[in-house]
């Protein structure tokens, strides 16, 4: 794997994501944006661990769309094994396409999981990306 001065530029570098990072992957189909996968393989340096992982990770990609049930028990699955301040993505279909999640119901799933909402943006052709954390303690 070599790595470019563009590499800053893939879609996947906005995840923030570094090279030795564990990077736990939820709700895997076959509808996932496969260039965003890779990209965040060769940043991390490894495989996306599936949900079956059970050690310490650094970050989490949950791939959600309307059917896939609650996404509250998504969070709180990722946080089990989720190093501190570790950030969770929720990856879903943009508006307007089959499967898409409104920011209310990510919204209102984060605050019931004790997260909440940092960022949203398109991330990928098909597929918009928001950036959960956790509550800071009097903030």
């Amino acid at each position: 794997m070599s790595s470019t001065a563009d590499d800053s530029a893939t879609p996947a570098a906005r995840l923030g994501f570094t090279a030795g990072q564990v990077i736990q992957e939820f709700g895997y189909d076959e509808d996932v944006d496969q260039d965003l996968r890779a990209g965040l393989e060769t940043i991390t340096g490894s495989e996306l661990v599936d949900e079956e992982y059970d050690d310490v990770t650094d970050g989490a990609v949950i791939w959600f769309r309307d059917d896939d049930g609650d996404l509250t028990d998504f969070l709180v699955d990722a946080m089990t094994v989720l190093d501190d301040n570790g950030p969770i993505w929720v990856l879903v279909p943009k508006a307007g396409r089959r499967g898409h999640v409104s920011h209310s119901d990510i919204e209102e799933a984060a605050t019931t999981s004790g997260l909440h909402a940092m960022t949203t943006f398109s991330i990928a052709a098909e597929w918009s990306a928001t950036r959960l954390a956790t509550r800071g303690r009097g903030k």
